[in-house]
């Protein structure tokens, strides 16, 4: 047989519907969990979580605009002195500054912080919702000091150092009035707006320091691009008081644009007296260049010399293409004498004349040519000795040397001409280094002139855009929405801390269940066994909830009863036709229910009409026979010591069944284990085996002695009991061990003690016992 469990198949893992329900037996775990963690999120929630308001605003960054002189900083760029940056991303940077935000706390008072009485704990409001104001004045004041504030009247208010402090004195002091402490000086004003009247007991004063506030504020702001492309930033800020919100919001775009304005400006005022001081240099820098210019012309005479170096210039560049001509037409002569040297019949064809002009020499060539290639067509079809062949030869030379001797002359009258251009180059060139190097520096001096003209007017255009962007200044920054509060908080989420409240109520239970599933190493469900071994699991048995041993009695419908009757179809099953009268019960050790499974299976095989016998084959603990209220007086160790003893005076009937009988144990042997060595054993199982239709043997715990496997060859099957919560895990590999190694025949486990509801069949018991009733009764 291969299958592991005889009632569901063969496990190839594990069920999740069972790993739910070993969850699910600790419901009320959970249910007690979500209770606690739910309760606890809504007391978070009503009396300590702080609501957190969203506060919006949206702001345009100008950052491309022309024309604006200081306000986009082109003065500074186009003169190379700053390269200012307009990116939208440096202006978020500048609006997420720590500086910036501790001039909004500065300007707001927003170190100090008020409080009120509430149900459970102090709430913070805002000043503009007290009837006073604290002003800090002296800036060194200490962080962290605290005063507790209560109004007498219009004029006068009592003031106590430490608000935590019950026991402290109140001192009194007006309004207005400067108060000196050791932890700094401050004043106390009305705030004309809200009345003494409205505000009754204590009004508690929090200061802190400024930059622990601007860290705090700069923390809760965020400044992000409302696209890729445009200069649109969302500027948002959480704060539990929406009001508070609002006012730092418009604090800060407004100290962010007069920081910006006075950046502008006083960047401006620099242009302008850098310009004014560059002016005053240039005006004396152009006044020198134009006198050196005027001693120049009048020392060296000049009025236009300029004009005339340009055209002694022209001329000898024009000298120059012409000798360059000239020099071309010579070498193409030369080229063309060469080809007019060669003789014989393979002379190459004479190149036409190129650019040479003279018609004699073009008209002596062609001809050339063309009684070269006669000869050569010629030549294909008669010998080089032919008259006409001879002849072409004669009129070849001639014509040679008329070409060559005409070229001699055109050559001639090309190198006169080119020796006299060259002649006259050089005069050109002459005349040309006759004008005065003093001209370049007459040219050098009026570049000079120009120059410092161009940069004055420049400088002159700069300053006026300067001072008119100073006399009316433009912010490169436009409020598009202003700063407005939403109307609901937008932290804590209630959703969110209920769900996670929900969760975690719900792990905190699974853990500590997983944790105790973890660190208990004793059988809990047939999926332990399925874990550690691959022996077949022969059913389960519900725990025995009556005080009787006997349960399995042939009028009983009770749930442990139906599953020894299922146990019985089981083993029936298995044996599949095959021989399996002597049944080996057998455990890890003592207390998981051998003795009492053995009985009972004996009783239910009874039952079904067979003869059974069950024998007390535990001779170091044996119970079997004290459990059922027989007598242990004469037993196995008897019988395996005495030869006069025969099997048929060891047997005792079952009180309860006619099919069932009883071997006890008798006396408890000194060497048990050498006692199971006996012979005896055999011949006594044979006899039994001949006589009944099954033979029960209850055997020692086999994880603790050897006595079983001394009696494992005479069984056709081995059951190992294991029991729930009892058994330890690590038990069962003893019955792995046995498997793999074939100890026993057909080792099977049977789980004793669940009280899962599988194991009680989910009532079928109960129902089956009833109609049952109902049976007898009709």
């Amino acid at each position: 047989m291969n299958q592991r469990d005889l009632n569901s198949g063969k496990a190839d893992g594990k069920d999740i519907r069972k790993i739910i329900s070993g969850y699910l037996k600790y419901w009320y775990f959970f249910l007690i969990g979500i209770c606690i963690c739910v309760g606890l999120a809504f007391l978070y929630l009503r009396y300590k979580a702080v609501p957190q308001y969203r506060v919006n605003s949206t702001l345009l960054i100008r950052d491309k605009d022309k024309g604006e002189g200081a306000s986009n900083f082109e003065s500074f760029g186009d003169l190379g002195l700053i390269k200012p940056s307009r990116n939208v991303q440096d202006e978020m940077g500048i609006l997420l500054s720590v500086g910036l935000m501790e001039e909004v706390v500065r300007e707001l008072d927003l170190q100090v912080g008020y409080f009120l009485p509430g149900q459970f704990d102090d709430v913070q409001v805002y000043v503009k919702d007290l009837p006073i104001i604290v002003n800090i004045i002296d800036s060194s004041i200490r962080p962290g000091t605290s005063l507790a504030i209560k109004l007498r009247d219009d004029e006068s208010f009592q003031l106590r150092e430490n608000r935590e402090d019950e026991s402290g004195n109140f001192t009194v002091h007006r309004f207005d009035e400067v108060v000196q402490k050791s932890y700094g000086t401050f004043k106390v004003k009305r705030n004309t707006d809200n009345p003494v009247s409205k505000i009754e007991g204590t009004i508690s004063v929090e200061i802190q320091a400024v930059e622990s506030m601007a860290d705090i504020y700069s923390s809760k702001l965020s400044v992000e691009p409302v696209n890729e492309t445009g200069s649109l930033l969302s500027l948002s800020l959480l704060d539990p008081l929406p009001e508070r919100g609002k006012d730092i919001m418009k604090k800060l775009i407004e100290v962010y644009s007069e920081k910006s304005l006075d950046y502008r400006n006083q960047l401006a005022m620099n242009t302008i007296n850098m310009i004014d001081e560059r002016l005053a240099l240039l005006t004396d820098e152009l006044t020198n260049v134009e006198k050196n210019v005027e001693d120049y012309k009048q020392r060296n005479e000049l009025t236009n010399v300029s004009s005339d170096a340009e055209l002694f210039l022209r001329r000898a560049s024009e000298s120059n293409s012409q000798l360059a001509d000239y020099q071309t037409q010579i070498d193409v002569l030369n080229s063309i004498e060469s080809y007019l040297q060669e003789k014989g019949d393979n002379a190459p064809l004479v190149p036409s004349s190129l650019n040479i002009e003279d018609p004699t020499l073009v008209s002596l060539i062609s001809r050339l040519n063309e009684l070269q290639l006669k000869k050569r067509s010629l030549l294909r079809t008669t010998p080089g000795d032919n008259p006409l062949i001879v002849e072409l030869n004669q009129q070849l030379a001639d014509l040679r040397t008329s070409a060559l001797e005409n070229l001699k002359n055109i050559k001639g009258g090309l190198l006169i001409a080119q020796r006299n251009l060259r002649q006259n180059s050089r005069q050109y060139e002459h005349q040309v280094r006759k004008v005065p190097a003093a001209e370049r520096q007459l040219l050098a001096i009026n570049r000079e002139q120009s120059t410092n003209q161009d940069l004055y007017l420049y400088l002159l255009q700069k300053r006026e855009e300067e001072a008119l962007a100073l006399a009316a200044p433009i912010s490169n920054m436009r409020i598009v929405d202003a700063p407005r509060a939403g109307g609901i908080p937008v932290s804590p989420n209630k959703t969110s801390v209920y769900l996670g409240a929900l969760i975690f109520g719900l792990f905190l239970p699974f853990s500590v269940v997983y944790a105790k599933e973890r660190i208990n190493d004793k059988v809990q469900t047939r999926m332990d066994i399925e874990e550690y071994t691959d022996a077949t699991i022969l059913g389960e048995i519900a725990y025995n909830k009556e005080k009787e041993v006997l349960v399995a009695k042939e009028e009983k419908s009770t749930p442990v009863a139906e599953l020894f009757r299922l146990i019985r179809f089981n083993l029936k099953f298995v044996s599949a036709g095959r021989k399996n009268k002597t049944i080996l019960i057998t455990s890890g050790s003592q207390g998981e229910g051998k003795t009492f499974f053995s009985i009972n299976l004996g009783s239910s095989l009874a039952s079904s009409g067979k003869k059974v016998i069950v024998l007390s084959f535990d001779l170091r603990a044996p119970k079997l026979m004290r459990d059922v209220g027989l007598s242990d007086e004469f037993g196995i160790s008897n019988y395996l010591i005495d030869d006069q003893l025969q099997v048929k005076d060891l047997i005792i009937p079952s009180p309860h069944s006619d099919n069932l009988f009883f071997i006890g144990s008798g006396a408890i042997p000194p060497n048990p284990g050498e006692l199971m060595l006996n012979d005896k054993i055999g011949v006594l199982l044979k006899e039994l085996e001949d006589e009944f239709d099954y033979v029960i043997i209850d055997s020692a715990p086999i994880g603790r002695v050897a006595d079983a496997f001394a009696l494992a060859p005479c069984a056709d099957s081995t059951i190992y009991v294991v029991r729930q919560n009892y058994t330890k895990k690590s038990d069962l590999k003893i019955i792995q061990d046995i498997l793999t190694n074939n100890k026993v025949n057909r080792p099977m486990v049977v789980l004793n003690g669940t009280k899962s509801k599988e194991a009680y069949a989910y009532g079928y018991g109960q129902k089956q016992a009833h109609i049952s009733r109902k049976t007898v009764n009709a």
